[in-house]
């Protein structure tokens, strides 16, 4: 979804891959959950911090998830014994004082997770960029005692942070001299310490993957985008959408990867001279092959190689006046910022929060300021300044038109992104394919792509995205339907580049999938209809059946030759269970559906008092989806295969309930359950028991999800993912097929790299061959035998207001991008 005072002094560079595995190893016992992460032997608990105080606010533009970073740092706060306040309105409420820097409670903190914006407000503040309202501030905060803030904001608000920690001595120095604090004040609130959370829709901060508010921005545009497409292609109309982003192309770039846009315009990479002939020749070229709309996006900080602004009347008078297309402009403006926060940004809040608030347990009077950022799905500590400056940097570059520069300072994920974009941006059917069809092969060689397991959004972006990659390369592309019915009964079909068109928005399978794996069907029938369509390569979309099909045709290679072609598996399925990813394709869309609709459960509670809701997940025997979404959901429990429970622990969940609600104040709860959590404590059992002993307490209501969470259209994850993913298929499988293809042009390779799985670990795409990840997978339970959410059980009880768990820091200490030479996601 990446970055200060001489940094390197403090932080050591420890970011090296397999690392992360060794720093975070998992203890468990039945009464509670150890987490070992970071610096070994050390732990944080309950009571520690006892007595310390931290303020908490949001600065700058508001961005979904600040809630649940604000409502993580108080939780948190509150689990270590420490004193939280909201500080109101910002820097402004800081300078004001007063009523704006309130304690925070338990409570307070309750029923803001689902909330956009910021509930506790956010202004510019002319008077802080003044010493004199620094000043103030700092008397403001002296006087509660607080002297560790956590900031949520951008670049601007976290750069005013670090200068008011480096001028607190002498500020408080110059409230001694004016007698507004006494000595015993200056003594005990003698340095400042500061954590900063980026908050910003345009992910425009150097030094995290991700900021907060930014996915929940994409799915605002792609919502917008799918909607426009309806109109569009009714009339046969081209929409221009602008997107925000006036110095980071971010948003319209992803987007533009998530909805097969036409054309984007970004600051970053500015089209080269005649951008304007080159676009206007694609766009017919587009409807030439019966495409019905056209979209283009641009950011509003879009410009040419000159720097000149690019507009979205300029390409409208370009396209109408050239093209004579029916052509309309849309500025989404503010609607970006707005609605309920993603299950993404939630859980990016809440994981980032907590981490501040340990990362401020951890300063010492010379810890430099840092900012608590997103790599892979790791969240580090990174310091300001160094982020600050590459941030500032990025600007720098362009002012220059070092665009080249300027998108490498960006990052990886950055630089990936546009590759892919521009990549597929210029597919054209080759040339020499004349019929309308568009399947002629050109090598003489065919690759075949199926799905195999329960259907899944992104399943169709990344059959697109293969299908039109292979064209191009000259390849035909057989689509097998109904996955291993379909090869056995002749329902094998060549693709054709206009069939896929639209495939990216659209959710389920396509082409059709079951869920069998290979060796039921035959290794021998399906050998032999493999060798019948002279297959040469196969990629295969699904889950833990697909997976173990390929290992079944792995291994089946010393029998048949025809399994020894690339085979490469794509892991799509909501329960996210493949090993060898750390993601899989579709559980991005299932946890938004599953958020979404506890979110609705809980309204539904509005106006009744005291009522607790049980939910049952899918996920099979895997708990990623009870546990992320209890998470994101802001759920009390979530009980799951992989961690034993007693009906012990049930009770005391009941009891933590009643608790809650008559000393708390809070009117609901909500308990998540994995469809196979416990074979005797059932959904049903639960909800009886919690029923019985909540009498007179709390109701009790059940909802079990069933199918709704396969999710209706794909988030804008899911098919960007299943873009790059397919087009990352294509480039290996071609490369394998080249290293293998005989004199006589037949394809044979029976290498434990040419069965292969394409996965995101940690931050990267990484193909594992399958035989190898046979023992990290447990196939009687259909999971992998080590995963790495687990470690986040003990935050989502500690959010709740738990306090049977330890919980020790997650984040390492690192620096910019400092892993440079493998593909980042």
């Amino acid at each position: 979804m990446a970055s200060p005072d001489s940094p390197d002094a403090v932080f050591e560079s420890s970011r090296v891959s397999g690392q992360r595995e060794r720093q975070a190893q998992m203890m468990y016992r039945k009464d509670s959950i150890q987490v070992t992460a970071g610096r070994e032997g050390q732990f944080l608990q309950s009571g520690m911090a006892h007595g310390k105080a931290i303020g908490v606010f949001t600065s700058g533009g508001d961005s979904p998830g600040m809630n649940s970073a604000v409502r993580a740092v108080v939780r948190m706060g509150y689990f270590l014994g420490c004193h939280v306040y909201y500080i109101k309105e910002g820097y402004q409420g800081m300078v004001d004082g007063g009523d704006h820097i309130i304690e925070a409670t338990w409570a307070s903190s309750s029923g803001i997770m689902q909330l956009g914006g910021t509930v506790i407000g956010s202004a510019r503040c002319k008077d802080f960029r003044e010493r004199e309202g620094r000043l103030q501030a700092a008397h403001n905060l002296v006087d509660n005692n607080i002297t560790n803030l956590v900031v949520i904001g951008g670049d601007g608000s976290l750069t005013g942070a670090n200068l008011f920690r480096v001028e607190w001595s002498s500020l408080l120095d110059e409230l001694v001299k004016q007698g507004k604090i006494t000595m015993d004040k200056r003594i005990r609130c003698s340095h400042l310490n500061i954590v900063g959370l980026v908050g910003s829709i345009d992910n425009d901060f150097c030094g995290t993957d991700m900021t907060i508010g930014t996915d929940t921005a994409l799915h605002r545009i792609i919502e917008s985008v799918d909607a426009i497409s309806t109109t569009a292609s009714s009339h046969q109309r081209c929409f221009i959408m602008e997107v925000m982003g006036r110095h980071c192309g971010y948003l319209a770039l992803v987007a533009g990867l998530a909805s097969e846009a036409d054309w984007i315009f970004i600051p970053e990479w500015p089209p080269e001279a005649g951008w304007e002939d080159v676009m206007c020749r694609k766009l017919e070229t587009e409807r030439s092959l019966g495409q019905r709309l056209n979209i283009l996006l641009i950011a509003e900080g879009a410009i040419d190689r000159q720097g000149r602004a690019i507009t979205p009347d300029m390409i409208k008078e370009i396209i109408t006046t050239r093209l004579k297309y029916d052509t309309r402009v849309t500025i989404l403006g503010h609607v970006q910022r707005g609605g309920s926060p993603s299950a993404f940004d939630r859980l990016l809040g809440a994981r980032m929060g907590a981490e501040a608030v340990l990362a401020l347990m951890d300063a010492t009077p010379n810890t430099p300021a840092c900012v608590v950022s997103l790599d892979g799905n790791q969240t580090v500590r990174v310091p300001l300044m160094q982020c600050v400056e590459r941030t500032q940097n990025v600007k720098s570059a362009m002012d220059k038109k070092d665009f080249e520069e300027a998108v490498r300072l960006r990052g990886k994920s950055f630089q990936n992104n546009l590759f892919t974009y521009r990549k597929l941006s210029k597919l054209r059917p080759p040339a020499n394919i004349c019929d309308p069809t568009g399947t002629i092969c050109v090598t003489g060689k065919k690759l075949a792509v199926m799905n195999i397991g329960a259907p899944a959004c992104g399943m169709n972006a990344a059959v697109r995205s293969f299908v039109r990659m292979a064209l191009t390369k000259g390849y035909t592309v057989l689509g097998i339907h109904d996955s291993f019915d379909g090869l056995l009964y002749g329902n094998v079909k060549p693709m054709s580049w206009t069939e896929v068109t639209g495939w990216t928005a659209k959710g389920g399978s396509l082409l059709g999938t079951k869920k069998i794996v290979a060796n039921r069907y035959g290794m021998d029938k399906i050998a032999a209809k493999l060798k019948e369509y002279d297959i040469s390569g196969l990629l295969v979309v699904g889950g833990f059946e697909a997976y173990h099909s390929v290992l079944q045709m792995a291994e089946a290679r010393k029998e048949y030759d025809a399994y020894c072609i690339p085979i490469i598996v794509v892991p799509c399925t909501i329960s996210n269970n493949v090993p060898g990813t750390d993601f899989s394709l579709g559980a991005d869309t299932a946890l938004n559906e599953i958020v979404d609709i506890c979110d609705r459960i809980k309204q539904s509670a509005t106006g009744t008092k005291r009522r607790v809701f049980i939910v049952e997940t899918m996920g099979g025997y895997c708990g990623y989806l009870a546990t992320l979404a209890g998470l994101a959901g802001g759920a009390d429990a979530a009980y799951i295969y992989e961690e034993d429970y007693s009906v012990t622990d049930l009770r005391d969940d009941v009891f933590h309930l009643k608790d809650k609600i008559v000393n708390a104040g809070v009117q609901r709860g909500l308990i998540l359950r994995n469809e196979n959590a416990n074979q005797n404590y059932t959904t049903d059992f639960v909800f009886s028991l919690f029923a019985e002993e909540g009498k007179g307490v709390f109701t009790c209501r059940k909802n079990v999800l069933g199918h709704m969470q396969q999710g209706g259209v794909p988030s804008p994850f899911d098919r960007n993912y299943g873009t790059k993913m397919a087009s990352k298929s294509v480039e290996y499988m071609v490369q394998k097929i080249e290293e293998h293809t005989n004199e006589d042009g037949k394809v044979f390779c029976d290498t434990p790299d040419t069965a292969v799985l394409l996965g995101m670990v940690k931050r990267h795409l990484v193909f594992s061959p399958v035989s190898e990840l046979k023992c990290h997978a447990n196939f009687d339970k259909r999971i992998p035998q080590e995963q790495w959410w687990l470690k986040l059980r003990p935050l989502l009880r500690i959010l709740s207001k738990h306090k049977d768990k330890v919980y020790i820091t997650e984040g390492i200490l690192a620096g910019v991008d400092e892993v440079e030479d493998e593909d980042n996601a």
